[in-house]
């Protein structure tokens, strides 16, 4: 599984330059029409039938395929603790049958039919749109702990959609200020062409400006084709570099290396982390930092997901399911109901974020860290506020977390990244 020393990959929010290219795509056309009124923020009436039911939407293969093991224990740990606790009103809460596949629109039919009340998933941002589509229409409510495109805060859902990971312009503000604890008062900005390059290069220009730092350049770049704008980083003579890359980035960093900007001037985005070795010159990175969102599950974590499947390799995206599954819960709980249309409604107060319909309500707000200390502090008039293990979540009205932890990595003489601290970003990029 991954560990401190080896950065796991991220990938939920990776996508391909064709990738990419679709999903702006259709994020551009998320006018279209949708379910009408906000789930997030309008009160609603009582409409389930008494049973929970929760899906889990698994859209990784290929490469990506080991994503799904951790998903789906995480999610199976979480339904077993919330039944160990009592259930939804008495009553065992279902976790739907899991299938794997790629027809992301096809597996929510599939869940709709069997009366799924709230869909963890699904994990690449470009599929977002045809989960979405049919479960908001279907009124059940939908968190993604994985989803990071940026253009999904406003993608037209009714207010069924949310996400327990952090979209990925949220890293502007630790790699800003990773730069300032450095010493920086002037950075540059190399970014790779596509959304997520320029999304996240302009969002740490915006983070530069409200910290005091002058932003000397902001090149975009081909992968590939990086010389050109590191000649013009050089030029500019900054304090420090933030590379913002995915494919590309190793050509990059070799650019930038030639022209020595590379070593501790420089910081990678999360899309840009990984363990080069030889793959890069001897020392080109000695110094170098680097991000990747949430947390390094802690040791009592990682067993409890073990027992649940033995032979579990890795972690990703397993406590922002965890999390998203006991938000869900607790949100029933909240409104002691299980219908989507009501979970939705619930999302927000018992995350801890505002903009909910209950904001204000009568009780002092107590952090819980399970489903059974949340639904004791309901049941004891207070207003749950539920912090995970991925961290605090803090819901916004667009569903997105306004508390986000980020790993931050060092990089030795080896050109390998090992984990050295964490930082946490408190909203979307500033």
């Amino acid at each position: 599984m991954a560990g401190p020393s080896t950065p796991g990959r991220r990938l939920g929010g990776r996508l391909s330059r064709a990738a990419a290219a679709g999903i702006a795509t259709v994020l551009a056309l998320a006018g279209c029409a949708g379910p009408t009124g906000n789930a997030r923020t309008d009160a609603a009436d009582a409409s389930g039938d008494g049973t929970l039911r929760i899906g889990v939407l698994l859209d990784n293969t290929g490469q990506q395929s080991f994503l799904n093991a951790s998903q789906l224990a995480a999610a199976k740990l979480a339904v077993k603790e919330i039944n160990a606790a009592g259930g939804h009103k008495g009553r065992p809460v279902e976790l739907l049958p899991a299938a794997v596949g790629t027809d992301t629109a096809a597996q929510a039919k599939n869940l709709v039919a069997a009366k799924a009340d709230v869909v963890i998933g699904p994990t690449d941002s470009s599929r977002a749109a045809d989960a979405i589509d049919v479960l908001a229409r279907a009124k059940v409510a939908i968190i993604s702990p994985a989803n990071t495109a940026p253009g999904l805060s406003k993608y037209k859902s009714g207010g069924y959609y949310f996400r327990t990971a952090a979209a990925d312009v949220a890293q502007a503000s630790v790699l800003v200020k990773l730069a300032k604890d450095g010493g920086a008062k002037t950075l540059a900005v190399l970014h790779e062409e596509g959304s997520y390059g320029k999304e996240v290069a302009v969002a740490v220009s915006a983070a530069a400006k409200a910290a005091g730092l002058g932003t000397a350049v902001d090149a975009e770049f081909q992968p590939g084709q990086a010389q050109q704008a590191a000649a013009a980083a050089k030029s500019a003579a900054p304090d420090a570099v933030v590379l913002v890359a995915r494919d590309g980035a190793q050509g990059a960093i070799a650019e930038l290396n030639n022209a020595g900007l590379a070593g501790k001037k420089l910081l990678l985005s999360d899309g840009a982390v990984n363990q080069y070795g030889q793959g890069l010159a001897s020392k080109a990175l000695d110094g170098t930092r680097g991000v990747l969102p949430g947390v390094f599950p802690s040791a009592h974590f990682q067993a409890e997901l073990v027992a649940v499947d033995p032979a579990l390799k890795d972690m990703a995206f397993a406590a922002e399911t965890y999390d998203a599954v006991n938000l869900a819960g607790i949100a029933a709980a909240a409104a002691q109901d299980d219908a989507g249309a009501s979970i939705a409604s619930r999302l927000i107060a018992v995350s801890g974020g505002t903009g909910g319909p209950t904001d204000g309500a009568a009780g002092e707000a107590a952090a819980c860290k399970s489903y059974q200390e949340c639904v004791a502090a309901l049941t004891a008039g207070k207003r749950a506020d539920y912090e995970g293990q991925s961290g605090p979540i803090n819901f916004d009205s667009n569903g997105d977390v306004t508390a986000a932890a980020y790993m931050v990595y060092s990089y030795g003489p080896d050109n390998t990244a090992k984990m050295t601290g964490s930082e946490m970003a408190r909203s979307a990029g500033t």
